[in-house]
């Protein structure tokens, strides 16, 4: 079970992590840019964000998730920590570009303040999983990384409830508006359900690695 939730996790993350890439190939006046005036979508400022936001975190879902991978965390250091460092940049990026957009968000205060809160989380979980590892405190990382990836996995999570929602409501706005807190608030829960059940003391090998580093 264990191996099939990874390679689902996987493929949903590389999909969405690649969705992106069709804002650049066809017209964007689909999905969730259908609901935004033309005066936004010409905006400088905002399409700087949007696409900062939508590239960036694309990339981050996309090598995130191999980043719990056990063989390439023990095997594969120096590449893992190269992933982590890609990973950590995206995320600024993405996540303060984030912000930004979220102030924008369609369906009013409510779909603003679910987004916005969400890249505050992402930004938090992110940096402390960050500072701790440039501290050496492994078990401490792994678990703010898990919270972190939680949130970027929003991306995710956002386009299954989205769709489902929007046809048992018929409406598109009021969906939006739950899914601004329904797409990550879930994540967080499960991400700390697993962090709590789950042994995340740091393993010997990979934390001596880390003190001589």
């Amino acid at each position: 079970m264990k191996k099939v939730f990874w390679v689902i996790i996987g493929i949903l993350s590389t999909l969405i992590g690649l969705y992106p890439v069709i804002y650049f190939l066809i017209d964007r006046r689909f999905g969730l840019l259908a609901s935004k005036t033309t005066e936004l979508l010409n905006d400088i400022l905002w399409n700087i964000a949007f696409y900062g936001h939508i590239t960036l975190g694309g990339i981050a879902l996309l090598i995130g998730w191999l980043q719990f991978s056990h063989r390439l965390r023990l095997k594969k250091k120096n590449l893992h920590k190269l992933l982590g460092k890609v990973y950590i940049i995206s995320v600024f990026i993405s996540g303060f570009c984030g912000l930004y957009i979220a102030l924008y968000a369609t369906g009013g205060i409510s779909s603003i303040l679910g987004f916005f809160s969400l890249g505050l989380v992402w930004l938090t979980t992110t940096f402390m999983g960050f500072k701790a590892i440039k501290k050496g405190n492994l078990n401490l990382h792994t678990r703010f990384m898990v919270l972190s990836y939680a949130a970027c996995f929003a991306a995710v999570t956002l386009r299954i409830w989205l769709p489902i929602l929007t046809i048992a409501m018929g409406d598109f706005v009021s969906t939006y508006k739950i899914v601004a807190w329904l797409c990550w608030v879930p994540n967080i829960m499960v991400a700390l359900i697993i962090i709590k059940n789950k042994n995340t003391e740091p393993n010997i090998i990979l934390q001596q690695s880390i003190n001589k580093a």
